[in-house]
Parts: C-alpha cells; sequence; structure tokens
C-alpha cells in the first residue's frame, strides 16, 4: 500500500484547467485578476470552489470570518486532520497564481484521492482563508488572523476598507458570514503551496523551495504634517512642506536599509496627500510604509532606524511626523517535522529543490502558532508577483502539487 501512495501523482492538466477557469473570475484586459477580498467576484470564486469540493465528496462549513473548510473524511474520524489551503482574493492588480494555486492544489490532492480511491487514515481539509491579501481591508492575513487568536472576532469584523464597508457586513452580503466559531482546533500538520513570489528558484533553476520560515514583517502610516499655502505665491524656504519632509526620511531611510543587510527589505506601497489639490502646498502627506527582515535582531534594527531618522528629518524641516504601526508579524520557524515530510517527498520524488526562508507573509506565519506548518514554493517567471503578468509553468504546477500530496500523505497516513 505505501509503495502504491508513492506512486500516485495529481492530475496536471485537471490543476491548470482550474486554475484557468478561476482564472477568469474577475479576469483583467492584462491578464490578470481583480478578485478582492469580500467583493461580488470574490464571492463567485468562492461558489466555484465550493461546488467543485462537493463534487469532490467534501463536507463544508464555513466560520464566522468566512473561512472555508473543505473536508474528505478519514477512516479515523476523530483523528486531526491535515490541511492544506491558502486564498482566493487577489490584489487589485494581482495575478492568477498568488494564492490560488495554493488552494487548488489542495483540491487537486482530493481529486487524486477520490479518483484513485485511496482513503486516509486522517482526515484532509482544504482551506480558503479570508483577506489574506490584506488590499481592500488592513492588515493582511486577517482571516486566519483571527482564527489563531492574534485578533478578536470583533476587530475582523470592524475592519473597514476605503468607502466604510465592513469585513463583518461585507461577508452577510455574499452570504459567507458562518455560524462555526473561528478558532483553532486540532491539526495534525498544515502545508501550503504557492509560487515563489521571488526571483531566486528560477535564477538557480530549482523546482521547489521547502520553505523553513517566514520573514518578519511591520506595516506603518507614517504621517508627516506641514503647513497648507498657494504653490506660487509662497517661496520655497518659506513653505512648511510635508513632501519635503516626506523625500528626505525616504531617501535616508533607504540608506540605512540598504547598508544594513541583503535581506532587509523597505516599500512604500502608498502615498495619500491632503487636501489633495495641485497647486497647494498639502497640509498632510500619510505614507504606508512596509519593512521587512527575517531575523528578529534585524526587523528590530530596522524600527529604531525608522524611529531615529523620522526624528532627524523632523527637526531638520520643521514638518511634525508620527508614526503609527499598523501591524507587526515577527519572524516564524516552521514546523521541523513538517519541513522533513516536504522534504522526504521532494527527494523522493527526484526534483531539485533548495530550503529558503519566504520574503512574503502568508496564512501560513497565523496557522504555525497553532499548527505545525511548512510551505512548498514552486518558480514564478521573473520572480514577479501581485502583477497581472505573473506566470507560472504548468509542469512547476504539477510538481509542487505532487510534493503536496505526498508530504500530506505522509503525515495524514494510508487507511
Amino acid at each position: 500500500m505505501k509503495n502504491t501512495a508513492q506512486n500516485l501523482r495529481i492530475d496536471g492538466t485537471r490543476l491548470w484547467d482550474s486554475l484557468m477557469e478561476m482564472a477568469r473570475i474577475g479576469a483583467t484586459p492584462a491578464g490578470g485578476c481583480n478578485r478582492q477580498a469580500l467583493t461580488d467576484e470574490d464571492r463567485e470564486g468562492r461558489d466555484l470552489f465550493v461546488r467543485w469540493c462537493r463534487e469532490a465528496g467534501c463536507e463544508i462549513r464555513v466560520d464566522r470570518m468566512g473561512n472555508i473548510f473543505a473536508r474528505r473524511p478519514g477512516l479515523e474520524s476523530d483523528a486531526p486532520p491535515v490541511i492544506t489551503g491558502s486564498h482566493l482574493d487577489t490584489q487589485p492588480t494581482g495575478g492568477k497564481f498568488d494564492g490560488v494555486y495554493g488552494v487548488l492544489a489542495g483540491l487537486e490532492v482530493i481529486r487524486t484521492l477520490e479518483q484513485h480511491g485511496v482513503q486516509t487514515r486522517a482526515p484532509l481539509e482544504v482551506v480558503v482563508w479570508t483577506n489574506e491579501e490584506g488590499a481592500r481591508f488592513s492588515p493582511a492575513m486577517i482571516g486566519s488572523g483571527v482564527w489563531a487568536g492574534e485578533f478578536s472576532l470583533e476587530y475582523g469584523h470592524g475592519r473597514e476598507d476605503k468607502s466604510g464597508r465592513t469585513i463583518g457586513a461585507e461577508l452577510e452580503r455574499i452570504g459567507y458570514r458562518g455560524e462555526v466559531p473561528a478558532e483553532p482546533f486540532p491539526i495534525a500538520a498544515a502545508f501550503e503551496a504557492h509560487i515563489e513570489q521571488g526571483p531566486i528558484l528560477e535564477k538557480e533553476e530549482q523546482v521547489i523551495g521547502v520553505v523553513t520560515g517566514v520573514q518578519g514583517i511591520r506595516w506603518y502610516d507614517v504621517t508627516f504634517h506641514g503647513t497648507p499655502c498657494h504653490a506660487g505665491p509662497t517661496p520655497m524656504e518659506d513653505r512648511r512642506d510635508p513632501v519635503q519632509a516626506l523625500s528626505r526620511l525616504c531617501e535616508r531611510l533607504y540608506g540605512e536599509v540598504k547598508a544594513y543587510s541583503e535581506e532587509a527589505r523597505m516599500t512604500c506601497g502608498d502615498l495619500r496627500a491632503e487636501p489633495g489639490s495641485r497647486n497647494t502646498v498639502p497640509e498632510k502627506v500619510v505614507l504606508a510604509l512596509d519593512l521587512r527582515h527575517p531575523e528578529p535582531e534585524g526587523l528590530e534594527h530596522l524600527h529604531r532606524a525608522l524611529q531615529r531618522v523620522a526624528e532627524e528629518v523632523q527637526e531638520a524641516t520643521g514638518s511634525t511626523i508620527e508614526i503609527r504601526e499598523e501591524w507587526h508579524s515577527p519572524p516564524v520557524a516552521f514546523d521541523p517535522q513538517c519541513i522533513d515530510a516536504v522534504n522526504s517527498a521532494v527527494e523522493n520524488l527526484g526534483y531539485s529543490h533548495r530550503k529558503m526562508v519566504s520574503g512574503a507573509g502568508h496564512d501560513s506565519v497565523y496557522v504555525s502558532r497553532v499548527a505545525p506548518v511548512s510551505m512548498i514554493f514552486v518558480p514564478c517567471a521573473g520572480g514577479l508577483s501581485h502583477n497581472e503578468a505573473e506566470s507560472a509553468e504548468p509542469g512547476h504546477l504539477e510538481k509542487g502539487c505532487n510534493v503536496l500530496l505526498q508530504a500530506m500523505l505522509d503525515r495524514a497516513g494510508i487507511a
């Protein structure tokens, strides 16, 4: 029986066809996807996933944060399940594979086991986590965060988008505000398959990334206060211009980040000027800032550098600078046994691979706080993600799914 299980392979064509069918929901003219969390497009994608899972014999439950769990029973119904999954929501100009590959790879594992009549000892579950991207509602990964206990349900339901709509109200509107408590349950192991979203695997011509952890992330809203005045009559030297303070802080902080470590990351993802008039010096400018590092001390160094540079720029420009931390996700080390299950699967399958740390945040970060976790990466073209041009090779996606299948069987056991 063990040899039979090890010889199982998923249907790569079926996986690809499912990815392309899901990609039609929220498809953009440039070839990507706009299926933001809790929009009508997200509802349509969820409905399609639920239908596919029911056709594959799964039981469906939805929790109060809209997280979807599709369960394939095991021989031992009370045994902790082995879970896998990711998210279906995208960035406004997202691609076809970020998140959705992990969800549909999990579905393909279920379909393969059904097709070959293989029953596992422990149940298997495929999960869709709500609002992983954080594009419409901040912070990111809030569905898994509430479920894992990082945030309260009230906090999760109360998060607003730019138009003032809340997660709770939008879950109700699209029909995915479930009744199951959004809280952890015993889990034997959790795996998440994902495109790398970076260039390392492609550059090194490796097929699989065995992910050992995730780098730390800190999000900030940095507000620069100045004095609004007319763009024409006011001399440059007489202005208290928050944009000048912004430009100085960014230049200084970019230098600090580059000098500190090759692993350090800084991103200015969004800018908002008020009152937002072309011929008026702004009264304030708000910068959405993202800092990352794989080591706790590195992330703390970047945090202190931001505080120090802000104080110096404030003194030099006369603009007042306020820093509010929006989100802090510390670096994560994944479970050694789950890492070994992925590594053994890759070696048995004969795929080229390397161990690596994820540069992006994933739902596995929060899941790892309550369950043993690892991740599986496959290359994406040019390392490009959060972009409509995001692309992955069907053969790589198939191999990543084969690794997922074997790792899940390793932890769930064959009945």
